[in-house]
């Protein structure tokens, strides 16, 4: 058991502190959002399964009943390889420091779903108030995914939920050309079909659960940048780099896109990176990094059994 901890806490260490680090020093990710969302994504998970089987392990070396169920159906020489009978004091210490923080994980979790929830409803109360009335005899349903609202300042949101709803004001319509708005509409679309709602809940409820760790602080900056730049390439893909430069400028104008405002500047790379946008990695480097990231969390699996692996053998 020492051992196995000991190895899952060298991994979580280097998970969370270095490798978080380089990846957010590296100029990749800004080549190829998406790539870099997954790895993100396997590097969080490596975190969490290498928390998880220590809590486990530690759990069943300081509780007897806990040790009993988790190795009931294994052979005596299995649960013997993993050396339970005596827990160290730091181990049950350790056991106790994981099993908080397991606790204040799924509160924080929680949290952000109970309040993502309250906010779409929310909005979607504030959009029926806002929404121009329908024929009688038809309801909300009959508006279909989009709906306009008037509205003076050019805007255009996804709002998700059941069903999901891609809201566009008067202003966008009348600032923006057909092949702009093409590339808006394609922009909000990557982000429900991509489910980055869900992506940006997990990545906030993470870091301002665990501000201090450098791994779930950098993935809640870098996915809300990561999921935008995604969104941005498939618009371009679809509609050209200058277009949706130029519809991302029309759309934020009156919020100072070319500013160099912290809360702003965001929206200036992604014009300038739009306008020079990047060259991407070749796929045969895209299919390399995805597998690695992908095998990656196969890590703690691999530390936790292979004593009992072993003592089969």
């Amino acid at each position: 058991m020492t051992v196995c901890l000991l190895l899952l806490s060298a991994v979580a260490l280097t998970a969370a502190v270095p490798v978080p680090r380089a990846l957010v020093r590296s100029g990749w990710p800004d080549r190829e959002p998406v790539v870099a969302l997954w790895v993100w994504q396997c590097l969080v998970a490596t975190v969490l399964l290498c928390c998880l089987t220590a809590l486990v392990l530690g759990t069943a070396a300081v509780f007897h009943t806990v040790r009993d169920h988790v190795f009931a159906p294994a052979p005596p020489a299995v649960t013997a390889a993993y050396e339970l009978s005596a827990a160290p004091a730091w181990a049950v210490a350790l056991t106790l420091s994981l099993a908080c923080g397991a606790a204040w994980t799924a509160a924080v979790l929680a949290r952000e779903l109970v309040e993502a929830r309250r906010w779409r409803g929310r909005a979607r109360a504030h959009l029926r108030e806002r929404a121009p009335e329908l024929p009688a005899g038809l309801d909300a349903t009959a508006r279909g995914p989009l709906l306009v609202l008037e509205d003076e300042y050019p805007d255009a949101w996804w709002l998700p939920g059941h069903p999901p709803q891609l809201v566009v004001t008067t202003g966008a319509l009348h600032r923006l050309t057909d092949h702009q708005l093409d590339a808006v509409l394609a922009h909000e679309r990557d982000h429900a079909r991509a489910h980055h709602d869900w992506l940006l809940h997990l990545s906030a409820a993470l870091a301002d659960g665990f501000p201090r760790v450098p791994v779930f602080a950098h993935f809640g900056a870098q996915t809300h940048r990561l999921v935008e730049l995604a969104a941005d390439d498939t618009a371009s893909r679809r509609c050209g780099h200058r277009t949706t430069a130029l519809a991302l400028i029309e759309l934020n104008m009156h919020r100072g896109v070319l500013s160099c405002a912290s809360s702003h500047r965001l929206l200036g790379e992604r014009v300038e990176r739009l306008l020079q946008p990047p060259p991407r990695l070749g796929r045969r480097h895209r299919a390399l990094t995805t597998t690695a990231a992908a095998l990656v969390p196969l890590l703690p699996l691999l530390i936790v059994f292979g004593p009992g692996l072993s003592a089969l053998a």
